[in-house]
């Protein structure tokens, strides 16, 4: 059944961590959707969770829905807040939208410890520093 659906290619778009402000006692970091594409995305659904092994012992967030009703093209919309104690966990982001009647999806996995100084680039559209999957 799954191998009639079409095959759409996810191209241009994006899942960004993004640190937003320091200071000496905390760092507040989000997680945006990047629409890199020059058309809007629509009906856009997101699902996030965490999962892994922190401790010798399997560990689940809940699972987070998202919904946003479109994105315009080289535009940016917020998915959530993220805490720094997650980033010891595989953080997942299903991402599910529409161009015209077309469905696409994907999945964006940002592994252990991949949230890290080391790892930043300047995020494009947003122009902040983070970590970004394509």
């Amino acid at each position: 059944m799954k191998k009639d659906l079409p095959e759409n290619d996810v191209k241009d778009i994006a899942v960004a961590v993004a640190l937003e402000s320091e200071s000496v006692e905390s760092k507040v970091w989000y997680v945006y959707l990047i629409n890199l594409k020059n058309e809007p995305i629509e009906n856009v659904l997101i699902t996030s969770k965490g999962y892994g092994e922190k401790d010798g012992e399997q560990v689940k967030t809940s699972t987070l829905r998202h919904m946003i009703p479109a994105i315009e093209g080289k535009a940016y919309k917020l998915i959530e807040p993220i805490d720094e104690q997650t980033f010891g966990l595989n953080n997942e982001y299903w991402v599910s939208y529409y161009i015209g009647k077309t469905i696409f999806d994907k999945k964006f996995i940002f592994l252990p410890e991949s949230i890290v100084e080391m790892n930043f680039i300047k995020l494009p559209v947003i122009n902040k520093p983070g970590v970004m999957i394509k």
